[in-house]
């Protein structure tokens, strides 16, 4: 021990104080009296240690409020406990379920989740996995903007990456979680059929851009194969494909209740599509289902508030981000697969669907002209 003072011959024993500053595995051995190597083996649960000394060291540890450093730890391991997750927007209510299941894995596993939003702009996305692998992340999970060069090279760093509701073209090493979205349009436009409309139009979108969640082609061409197997041509003026963004969305729902009068159906590829088509229905006075029946892509919690709910195909959000988590953490074999895990979808039946307008059960049509 050292004391200050000295010319009068106050002791000089006196152990400097570590409280401004973090404490170091140094200052836990000396406090406990022991080598650096013997915290090391207390704390990282190898090695022979007396009882006595595990003691000591655990309560040095304690007093002092040692945190064993993350940056040493993983250059030790080679692993830093944190993954990225990619996102398109973090206020879309299916991207926040997506993440809310990659947070609930990750945390039963003990990673920690960096979080960034791309805004489906491929040079943002490059950018953010620049940023990620740099920081040494155990892994990425992304809803990917769809160009494949930016992944191509993060492939190439060795970083393991998991796609989770779209896949890339080109890039089939990379495992992918998806919904089964060609069986949940099949099941809406078999449900409206059954229900015997013949005049269904489908409300897409031109790429994968904002508020789209899954791959267009898939859902279209199911679109367009459900109606073929129930012996209906589809009609190329009731297939309007949105540009991205609300406005895009309102014009093409506007411009199809507009010129087709006789549509009595419409399934919305996307929930932005199904919000817009239930708020232009009432714009134009048209009743739902009296006069146009409406089932809408992803359920989201104000379907249900809409009056009346709305008829939706059930994506399992929360499910896929914790699948695909467990891909890229627990399940390393079925990354080098290459063949997607595919989840279900449900039809969830309320009231915004109903026999077109003449047929058994339909409700009264509206009165005004279309």
């Amino acid at each position: 021990m050292i004391r200050a003072g000295g010319a009068k011959g106050v002791d000089h024993d006196w152990e400097p104080s570590v409280s401004r500053r973090a404490a170091t595995i140094k200052d836990v051995a000396r406090r406990a009296e022991v080598g650096v190597a013997t915290v090391s083996r207390v704390l990282s649960g190898s090695g022979s240690v007396s009882a006595a000394t595990r003691e000591r060291v655990l309560r040095a540890v304690a007093e002092l409020e040692y945190r064993p450093s993350a940056l040493g730890r993983s250059l030790k391991t080679q692993r830093t406990g944190s993954i990225g997750l990619v996102l398109p927007e973090i206020t879309d209510p299916f991207c926040a379920e997506l993440a809310a299941g990659v947070l609930a894995c990750a945390r039963t596993l003990g990673e920690h989740v960096l979080l960034d939003v791309s805004h489906d702009d491929p040079v943002r996305e490059t950018e953010i996995i620049d940023r990620l692998v740099e920081q040494r992340v155990d892994g990425v999970i992304a809803v990917p903007a769809g160009e494949p060069a930016g992944w191509r090279a993060a492939l190439r760093t060795g970083v393991p990456v998991v796609f989770a509701d779209r896949a890339v073209a080109g890039l089939p090493e990379i495992p992918a979680v998806l919904a089964d979205d060609a069986a949940g349009v099949r099941s809406a436009v078999d449900y409206l059929a059954g229900l015997g409309h013949r005049r269904v139009g489908l409300l897409g979108t031109t790429t994968t851009g904002q508020a789209y969640r899954g791959d267009p082609g898939v859902r279209e061409a199911a679109f367009r194969a459900t109606l073929a197997d129930r012996g209906l041509v589809p009609d190329e003026d009731l297939v309007v494909l949105a540009r991205p963004g609300r406005d895009g969305a309102f014009a093409a729902v506007a411009g199809l209740f507009q010129s087709r009068p006789d549509l009595t159906a419409v399934l919305a590829a996307t929930h932005l599509l199904g919000e817009t088509a239930v708020l232009v229905a009432r714009e134009l006075d048209l009743r739902i289902p009296g006069d146009v029946s409406i089932v809408m892509i992803d359920d989201v919690p104000w379907a249900e508030l809409c009056d009346p709910p709305l008829t939706a195909v059930g994506r399992p959000g929360r499910d896929m981000g914790h699948r695909a988590c467990e891909v890229l953490l627990r399940d390393p074999a079925r990354r080098d697969r290459g063949r997607p895990v595919v989840l279900p979808t449900e039809l969830l039946i309320r009231g915004s669907c109903g026999p077109p307008a003449g047929m058994p059960g339909a409700a009264p049509r509206s009165p005004r002209t279309r």
